[in-house]
């Protein structure tokens, strides 16, 4: 009979052989590592979201009363204008274009004026293109007194606040038309208070 001689196999650390394998995680040190790649996972989709689809947004000042009002969440839509433009009356966020003092870093308002529109205040009224416009989301007539008749430029936008008591609003009234790149979103939903939950 021939005899098969058989060689030792070589020895891995800790005595195991090379063929031997071990998991790499085990018991709840696995668990562990699949929850925090899950929690990242999550983490990085709620930042690339925030960045370009959506943020949440807290109304400040009193500009756009009786619409919203201070401290108040907005859901604001920022892929909105990817897909279509800007109509008149939607809500808007905006960086604010101020050179003064009084500069905030965003503004909330109202969409008033599209390219080529013509606008002008005369006795506490708004018209458009010639024509008096009905707004129902004011509470009161224009205070601030006449304004225009302006002529708003292309790609550029008329905003105003839905305040219209006496220097309830800075708006294009004061820092004139803003150009498309200013808008960077579109106010769709009062998130907060629950009790205030509403479409724009």
């Amino acid at each position: 009979m021939s005899e098969i001689s058989q060689q030792p196999r070589a020895l891995g650390p800790k005595g195991k052989t090379r063929t031997e394998k071990s998991p790499y995680l085990t018991g709840w040190k696995k668990e562990l590592w699949d929850w925090s790649k899950a929690l990242i996972v999550a983490f990085v989709i709620v930042l690339l979201l925030k960045a370009y689809v959506f943020q949440l947004s807290t109304v400040k000042h009193q500009s756009m009363q009786p619409t919203l009002y201070e401290n108040e969440w907005l859901f604001i839509n920022k892929i909105a204008y990817e897909f279509g433009d800007p109509k008149r009356g939607d809500v808007v966020i905006l960086k604010d274009p101020s050179e003064d003092d009084t500069r905030k870093e965003h503004l909330v308002k109202r969409i008033i004026g599209m390219p080529g529109d013509t606008l002008e205040i005369r006795n506490g009224q708004l018209y458009i293109n010639g024509e008096l416009k009905v707004e129902s989301y004011t509470d009161v007539k224009i205070e601030d007194g006449d304004y225009g008749p302006v002529t708003v430029t292309p790609d550029h936008y008329f905003v105003m606040g839905d305040n219209r008591h006496l220097n309830g609003s800075k708006d294009s009234r004061t820092f004139n038309e803003v150009p498309i790149s200013m808008i960077e979103g579109r106010g769709d939903f009062i998130l907060w208070p629950i009790s205030k939950w509403a479409k724009l």
